[in-house]
């Protein structure tokens, strides 16, 4: 391995000479204590490389010693459920050796060595196999299923596999090259952050990333494989949000990135994730989820590895044909690390000190979302390749695996359409001061298709979630059109347009209301102002700790719009007909409506009555409330 020796040490960012033959983002050891760094910039043998651990007593004269390969990251069995730092050192197995104060160039691989896992191949020897097929799975706990694929770089003839408990370094097949070498096969990948996986295409993503949080799934929605934003001010509730749609979204697997932020809410995501229960599966959230933990405390280069350390375990499960949201909490923390690297290295700083180069980074972590066909000779949904036989064992494991009903492949588990996977991305934003034009806000508006405003004042009117109606957007609106016609309600899409605009015309008369009071307007108007009230505490407002209000199905929502335009609707013709607004406004029936929030699918009935009764008392027995 090549050494050089250390010139310079400017806080995370440490010079050496005497390493001509690194290469950018070639991954080195740095001091005596083997600190982990990575060159950034490289100007003939002379390297600068940002250390990803406190550099307090280096100096030059010091070694670096170089690795000749990129900073990467450990891929297979034992993901899931465990908790890592920025660069993949889980954390529990760093407190067994150093307690609970870290130490520096402390290290541990990012998978267990001494684990078994039970490897089940759904190939036989012969088998000609292509990049991303998959040639096994581990049941790596009672959520998800590990499918060990062939590595995007290798294809060629399975010459021998075989069941049985292996670790992740043991070899559980052997494939032979088309120039007759041969490669041991493992159930651990390593793959550099940096470098997006290669997938077969990327596909126009249509379906709805339910959320359960009713002014995103039904105002602000998201699909599978999209991007969004949530920008706002501190105490705005960004982090609660987050963690609604990681404990909520009907996606597969959750990779959060704590990415800079407070240690005490990356405290709370710690002690909470393990207690909460996945409200698909009924087992703990934690099986189907990664935590990458980089706190605001922790050196701060190692911000910007973690972003990518998140991003590409989130597309191997992608490569799996599983749909993954990945949690970026928050991408400002990141840009201030840039910002700090960027001024050590001397750059001309661009907008407040920012690199200029900041969009371009943003936007190339942001365009590694999205919905794709995975890797494979034949895009199989198993990924079993053309020429491949199945094994009786793989046959006996297939029958014997629950198919997801959102799953493409059959009973029998035969391909039945291309094997797809998505990765959703949602970023959060600290703006100083909940500024907007903020440039790290700005530049990630560029590339996201949603964004969710928070607004303080909502926080501090006790309006959770407090995500602005009239700020917000989102631009998947038309695609997700068929998909809300065909399994919500054909009326859906109107019902929520019809909610927007009653609400915009209410910020109109808003100012109206302040300067002369509600009484200047007209009796329409006026039963549109309560009508937006109800929308936004009655659909908006919803209680992320209250069992019965923190999950809501589309098909609530849709109903719950339905009784709340009905009440609109029928109001107006009350009024029409000569009953009095404050008959109207009286009606017992509006304390049902506040209440129907909490009601499920299954009480479509009470929904009914709720329906009857606002016809009852509006029109038919409106003069005698």
């Amino acid at each position: 391995m090549e050494r050089g020796t250390i010139v310079k040490v400017a806080g995370p960012l440490v010079v050496a000479e005497g390493l001509a033959s690194s290469k950018m983002f070639d991954l080195v050891r740095v001091g005596d204590e083997g600190l982990m760094g990575e060159i950034i910039e490289m100007r003939g043998d002379r390297a600068s490389i940002q250390v990803y651990e406190e550099t307090e007593g280096l100096g030059p004269g010091d070694p670096v010693e170089g690795t000749g390969a990129p900073l990467s990251v450990e891929l297979g069995p034992g993901m899931l459920g465990a908790v890592y730092d920025g660069v993949q050192r889980p954390l529990d197995v760093l407190e067994a050796q150093a307690g609970s104060f870290l130490k520096r160039g402390v290290t541990a691989p990012g998978l267990d060595r001494e684990k078994r896992w039970e490897f089940v191949p759904v190939v036989a020897a012969g088998a000609q196999v292509s990049a991303g097929d998959i040639i096994g799975t581990v049941q790596e706990n009672e959520v998800i299923e590990h499918r060990v694929m062939v590595p995007p770089t290798l294809a060629g003839e399975i010459a021998s596999i075989a069941g049985g408990n292996y670790t992740v370094t043991d070899a559980v097949a052997t494939l032979k090259l088309a120039d007759g070498s041969s490669r041991d096969l493992m159930m651990l990948q390593t793959w550099p952050v940096r470098v997006p996986r290669p997938y077969a295409r990327k596909v126009s993503a249509d379906e709805p990333l339910v959320t359960g949080t009713r002014v995103i799934d039904t105002f602000f929605p998201l699909v599978k494989g999209g991007v969004a934003c949530i920008p706002g001010p501190f105490g705005a509730g960004k982090t609660v949000t987050q963690h609604q749609v990681a404990k909520w979204s009907n996606a597969q697997v959750v990779i959060f990135i704590g990415c800079g932020e407070r240690g005490n809410e990356m405290t709370d995501v710690l002690m909470e994730f393990p207690e909460l229960t996945d409200p698909y599966s009924g087992q703990p959230l934690m099986k189907r989820t990664v935590l990458v933990a980089n706190t605001s405390n922790m050196p701060v280069a190692a911000r910007e590895a973690s972003v990518y350390t998140g991003i590409t375990m989130a597309e191997y499960f992608r490569d799996m044909g599983y749909e993954v949201v990945l949690q970026a909490d928050s991408t400002s923390r990141w840009a201030e690390a840039m910002r700090e690297i960027s001024g050590r290295l001397e750059e001309m700083p661009g907008e407040e000190g920012f690199p200029a180069y900041l969009g371009t980074k943003l936007a190339a972590f942001y365009e590694r979302a999205g919905k794709v066909q995975c890797l494979s000779s034949d895009a199989g949904a198993d990924g079993v390749g053309r020429g491949a036989t199945r094994t009786a064992e793989s046959e006996e494991a297939s029958a014997a695996r629950p198919v997801r009903e959102d799953s493409d492949e059959g009973p029998d588990g035969a391909a039945s359409a291309p094997r797809m996977g998505s990765v959703s991305v949602v970023g959060s934003v600290s703006p100083p001061g909940g500024d907007l034009s903020e440039p790290v806000v700005q530049n990630t508006l560029r590339v996201v298709k949603v964004f969710w405003a928070l607004q303080d004042t909502l926080a501090y009117e006790r309006h959770f979630p407090a995500i602005d109606w009239l700020t917000s957007y989102s631009l998947y609106l038309e695609k997700l059109r068929p998909h809300w016609d065909a399994d919500v309600s054909p009326e859906y899409r109107a019902r929520r347009d019809e909610c927007m605009a009653i609400l915009q015309r209410e910020s109109e008369l808003a100012e109206i209301v302040r300067l002369v009071g509600l009484e200047a307007l007209s009796a329409e108007e006026q039963i549109l102002m309560e009508t937006a009230k109800s929308i936004r505490e009655d659909f908006l407002q919803q209680n992320a700790f209250r069992d019965d209000d923190q999950f809501s199905s589309p098909m609530e929502q849709d109903r719950l719009l339905k009784t709340i335009l009905l009440f609109h609707a029928k109001a107006i013709e009350a009024q029409g007909a000569g009953v009095t607004l404050k008959a109207i406004f009286a009606a017992p029936v509006r304390e049902r409506i506040a209440r129907a929030k909490y009601l499920t699918v299954d009480d479509l009935a009470v929904h009914d009555e709720i329906d009857s009764e606002i016809e009852t008392q509006l029109v038919a027995g409106g003069k005698e409330v």
